[in-house]
């Protein structure tokens, strides 16, 4: 019965041992940090892109800025010529006004001699030569007429041509004024098409400053991410060192025979006071059976040895919290585990109520003592 039972536990180690090869959380978190580097690096690299494209967005936007104002600048200019301009064709038409006055005083001699010229021409030839005097008349009108006519026709000529000057001038003064109407609504255009560009660059830049904020954001929290990986991955390498060292830890082994004393450790006592939680051998709701003693304890008291002897582990392990493993000698070890912190190096050798951890903050927090001989499990109740 003893060896099927030894037997039966070595098969159970190895299975459980079989198990945590097969399914490795070390290599698993490992996939998991890089593919989390991978994608902060990813993240970090497309902040930085739309952090450029922000930056020539907002460069953009402020050559937009110097074009309309440079072309706000072209657009005062051309209005001051445009008034120029009609400056000038008001000029223009007062020259004209004047010009018309001073032909209409040349021209009222001009019009009493056709006047008389034509009265003489609408009177009969024979009421010429009957009047006396009549051809001495004519004679002198024909040479004031020969006198005069050169003189209003050099004068008129000359007002004629300063009236086709002037028209000429309101004729370009007009071309002008439409070339630079044309050039305003030309102006107009291209600064409304730059406060246009300049909106959509304001907008692209600030699009692109919030999606480089939101990659940055993304970046730090996969870096978080990669930190808390790493801090899973130290966690697992522990696990693995505590189960590598417990697999290396000898087996179980028979009871005793009657005849071989069972000698407990000498001046053995309880490591730390407390109520307790759950005796030797009692049956939990999960149906495990106890193989030790569990204290509810006061937050942060101090866990000392409880016999001398060799501290043989001491390290976190799984759900059990930091665990110590002290060897008596002779087969006796006693394990102490639920501890928030232990002290002393492994292999180092401590004597009876030497500190070796401390109990976890909390309301009660449990303190599970286990006291075996050759592996096999011993109510310390009667060693105490």
């Amino acid at each position: 019965m003893r060896r099927a039972l030894a037997l039966f536990v070595a098969l159970t180690a190895l299975a459980g041992a079989a198990a945590w090869a097969q399914d490795d959380p070390v290599a698993a978190g490992r996939e998991r940090l890089e593919t989390a580097r991978r994608a902060a690096a990813a993240a970090s690299a497309r902040s930085q892109l739309l952090d450029r494209a922000a930056r020539a967005a907002d460069a953009g936007a402020e050559r937009s800025r110097a074009a309309q104002a440079a072309l706000a600048a072209r657009i005062v200019a051309a209005e001051a010529d445009r008034k120029a301009a009609q400056a000038r064709v008001a000029l223009i038409g007062e020259l004209l006004a004047r010009r018309r006055g001073e032909l209409a005083t040349r021209q009222a001699p001009v019009a009493r001699l056709v006047g008389a010229l034509q009265s003489l021409a609408s009177r009969p030839a024979w009421l010429a030569v009957a009047q006396p005097g009549s051809t001495d008349d004519l004679v002198h009108v024909r040479a004031v007429l020969g006198t005069v006519v050169p003189a209003m026709q050099q004068r008129t000529a000359a007002v004629r041509t300063a009236i086709a000057n002037a028209a000429r001038l309101r004729a370009q003064a007009g071309v002008a004024l439409a070339a630079l109407a044309a050039s305003n609504a030309r102006l107009e255009n291209e600064r409304l098409a730059l406060v246009q560009a300049e909106a959509a660059q304001r907008l692209r830049s600030r699009a692109l400053a919030r999606g480089a904020l939101i990659e940055s954001d993304r970046a730090i929290a996969l870096g978080e991410q990669a930190r808390d990986i790493v801090d899973r991955l130290e966690e697992l390498g522990e696990a693995r060192d505590t189960r590598a060292a417990l697999t290396a830890l000898p087996g179980p082994l028979p009871r005793p025979d009657a005849a071989t004393p069972a000698l407990p450790p000498p001046a053995y006592r309880l490591p730390v006071s407390g109520s307790v939680a759950t005796g030797f051998g009692e049956i939990s709701d999960s149906g495990v059976r106890a193989r030790g003693l569990t204290l509810t304890v006061a937050p942060g008291a101090t866990v000392v040895a409880p016999a001398p002897g060799r501290i043989a582990f001491s390290k976190r392990f799984r759900g059990y919290r930091r665990v110590v493993i002290l060897d008596h000698g002779g087969g006796w070890t006693t394990t102490v585990s639920g501890l928030a912190a232990s002290v002393g190096p492994v292999d180092a050798r401590v004597a009876a109520g030497t500190p070796i951890g401390r109990a976890p903050q909390g309301e009660g927090p449990p303190v599970t003592i286990e006291l075996r001989r050759h592996g096999v499990p011993v109510d310390l109740a009667a060693m105490l």
